[in-house]
Parts: C-alpha cells; structure tokens; sequence
C-alpha cells in the first residue's frame, strides 16, 4: 500500500483526525482541507515517513496566504498564537468546514469535544513544547532548512488554545516584504505514535530596537537529563548554544536529528531550549562559543550584554501552570552551571 493510501485510510479514524496546528491566516496551507490533496493534508496532518517536498512547509506552498496577512512578532513582548485541532475551534472558525466549534465555557480548549490524547498528551506533565522559528528571507521558495532560527519556546504547547511565544527583544527588523516563519511540534512518545508538525507563516517583527543579526542557526545535541533512559546527569558543556535550527526528524529526507522511534528529540532542556524568548540567537551575544564536548569548556556570554549576573548561585524558579516563570539567560548559565559543578564534585 502506498504511502498516500496509507495516510488516507489512517486518516478516516476520528481520533487520528485530530491533532493539532497554530492557525493564523498568515499561514501557508491555511485554507486546505482534507480534500484538497489525495491524501488528508490539513495544517493539523502529522508528518512522517514523507519525501522533503512533502513535509517541508506541510507541502503547502503552493497555498501562500491572501497578500498583507502577517503575523507580527512585537519585539521583546509575547506574540500570541490560537493551537487547535480544527479550524472551528479558533478566531478564524467561519472558514472552516465545520464552522464554529469553540466551548463558550471553556474557551482556551484545544480539542472541543475531545480529550487530551486528541492533541496527543496524557496530561500536563506530558507536555514537550513548541517552537516557533524564523528566516530572515521574504520568499519562502527560497529558505533552506538550515535557515530557520527558533527564536522561542513554549514548553507548555499544546496544553492551551491561546499560546504565548515570547519573543526577544534583540530582534532585528525582517527585510522588505517581511520574513517567512514556521511553527513546530513534536509530541510526547507516550502519547501517539512517531510524528512532526510543521506550518509556515509569513511574519515581520515589530519595533525592532537592533540592527544585529541572528546568528548561523546550529543543530542543537542531546544535554539534559534524560531519565526514560537512564540518564541522570546533564552535560552542559555538551549543549548547543546560541542559535538552534528547528528538529528535522523521521521523515525520508534532509532530517537533522535522528534519534530512536521512542527518544524524540523535544523542545525542552534536555536539547537546551529552554522556556521563552532564546534571547542568545545573535551574532554578538557570546564573546566564546567552544566546540561542544563532554569535557568542554562552558562558552562566555557578552558581559557587556548581559552584565555579571550569569555568576549568581541562584536557582531559577521552576514553572508554574499555565507557563514556565521565563528565566533570564545569564541565569539559566549559571543555573548549567551549578549542575556541571555538583557533576564534577
């Protein structure tokens, strides 16, 4: 059976017709139905075992968004998305072929009239985040995979229909014509099988304050704890810093990532990304960056930037619901290391 048939006969499931994607008329795809393709294609469709042209902007270029659709990214504030699993459970229902489905009673529901394993969790603490990335190009024919930046994290994505995306407030203005933005998700091994989600959007960043640019994205490395697989001890030296490209994973072709079918690469700290604003993706925002190692050197931060805080011993706060409390990047160095030093002693 082909891959094509394949996915239409998973498909006809109702469970499997859920899912989730951040819907804005800003994205590529945003009027696709489960019609449109052979197969069902919808911004929610999960991606996997796909060919580069197929998963690669969810195959929806050829579906850019209406002309002055933009989602704007205010520097330094949050930029708020609407996640769903249907159309008709957000803002923007009266496109939808189901119209409007949102709970009066319960607003921020993801999944009307399903429950937590629709969006692919078994419950709060099963949540493994969200990225949100950037090109600073304003022709998505033209961005490569290794162009995109994530410039934010929600590690509480897909709990909630209403999603903050922090965003730093170092970023420089988008070229004429804006830049060109993608959202991605990899779920919970628990909950489902092996699967990506990405959807791209047009996007400008607003009230831009520095000219600096966004530094060569890098593959980020496995760093943090990892207890499914017995790993106790985070390596921060180990860690990517500055400037993370996206997880490409499980799919045919041009993957950067590839982990095991039931250690997904998450975007949480294990991979250091850590929660909020990436405020460290710009050309200047380190004066070192060594090669990541397990015996590495810790890179240096630019004091000038960041000031001496990065010393403190202060723990961060831990997140409370419905978001992590954002931790400064100096603290988050200091807090790697804190555990470097407890793993060394």
């Amino acid at each position: 059976m082909s891959l094509i048939y394949l996915l239409a006969a998973i498909t006809s499931f109702p469970l499997a017709r859920a899912h989730s994607a951040f819907f804005h008329p800003s994205m590529y795809g945003f009027n696709v139905t489960d019609r449109t393709f052979p197969y069902d294609n919808r911004p929610v469709s999960p991606l996997m075992d796909m060919s580069f042209d197929q998963w690669w902007f969810h195959g929806h270029l050829d579906y850019p968004p209406n002309d002055g659709d933009i989602f704007e990214l205010p520097a330094g504030q949050p930029a708020t998305a609407e996640i769903a699993c249907n159309k008709g459970a957000t803002s923007y229902f009266a496109s939808s072929e189901g119209g409007d489905i949102r709970e009066p009673d319960n607003p921020n529901n993801v999944c009307p009239g399903s429950g937590t394993e629709a969006y692919h969790t078994k419950g709060f603490d099963d949540l493994t985040g969200c990225a949100m990335a950037i090109a600073y190009k304003n022709d998505a024919r033209d961005v490569n995979p290794e162009d995109f930046t994530v410039f934010s994290i929600n590690q509480t994505c897909v709990w909630t229909r209403f999603t903050d995306f922090q965003v730093p407030a170092r970023m420089p203005p988008c070229p004429e014509g804006g830049c060109i933005c993608a959202f991605f998700w990899i779920h919970s091994p628990d909950s489902g099988g092996e699967q990506n989600y990405m959807n791209g959007y047009r996007c400008n960043v607003t009230g831009s304050t520095s000219t600096v640019p966004v530094a060569q994205s890098k593959v980020a490395r496995r760093c943090g704890t990892d207890e499914p697989n017995n790993k106790l001890l985070s390596v921060p030296s180990n860690c990517t810093y500055g400037a993370k490209q996206p997880f490409y994973w499980f799919n045919k072709e041009q993957n950067n990532m590839f982990e095991g079918t039931y250690s997904p690469p998450l975007y949480l700290d294990r991979y250091n990304f850590l929660d909020g604003a990436q405020d460290d993706i710009f050309e200047d925002s380190y004066d070192t960056v060594p090669v990541p190692s397990p015996v590495g050197l810790m890179p240096v931060l630019n004091a000038t930037l960041f000031g001496d805080t990065f010393k403190t011993t202060t723990t961060p706060k831990r997140r409370t619901y419905p978001r992590r409390a954002k931790r400064s990047l100096p603290r988050r160095l200091a807090h790697h290391e804190i555990k470097r030093s407890r793993t060394l002693h």
